[in-house]
């Protein structure tokens, strides 16, 4: 006596499509919001060269649309600029506080339209509490009160650190000097 095999088999995949079915009408539940693993708030202080504050200028126009110049920034919203900076790194936002680090990198004005510039720099931080670098990179729509950056990696006591960075301005003179708050919050720290 042979038995048939066919309700074994029909079963199974009246079992499989329900399970299916149930599935997808309850979706999963939704992640958890992330915890930062650590976070950190720092300010850096701009000051750009316009041909007269050599002593005191941290950064400098590197490059300039045809219009142009390296000592003035240009008009249409600056766009084509290329600025280099090693601006310094405080605690607080007092410009003469004592520096724990210094703002290295990049930015350049990439719109015909509106202020925003796009952001390559690291922060190296050499004090008694931290040692190392952090590396950001991203848009930053400067018409906006605050801005999120990608910090995209670091050495040091930041070895590997990945998370967002909030940029805010805090202060600005005109085209010469302008102050960033950074709120750092790291989601991978190793």
């Amino acid at each position: 006596m042979t038995r048939s095999r066919t309700p074994n088999i029909l079963t199974l995949f009246c079992i499989f499509f329900f399970l299916i079915s149930v599935s997808s009408t309850h979706p999963m539940p939704r992640k958890k919001p992330y915890n930062p693993c650590k976070t950190l708030v720092l300010y850096f202080h701009d000051v750009i060269y316009n041909g007269q504050n050599a002593g005191n200028a941290t950064s400098a126009i590197v490059g300039a649309p045809q219009w142009g110049n390296y000592t003035i920034l240009a008009s249409q919203f600056h766009f084509g600029n290329v600025v280099v900076f090693d601006d310094p790194i405080t605690l607080d936002n007092n410009f003469h506080s004592k520096p724990v680090g210094r703002a290295q990198g990049m930015y350049m004005y990439d719109t015909k339209n509106t202020y925003t510039a796009w952001l390559g720099f690291s922060f190296v931080l050499n004090s008694t509490d931290s040692q190392g670098s952090i590396n950001f990179i991203g848009a930053d729509p400067l018409m906006n009160k605050t801005r999120d950056i990608s910090v995209v990696g670091g050495t040091g006591d930041f070895f590997m650190h990945r998370g967002v960075a909030t940029v805010m301005t805090d202060a600005f003179e005109g085209e010469v000097y302008f102050r960033l708050r950074v709120d750092i919050k790291f989601y991978e720290c190793w």
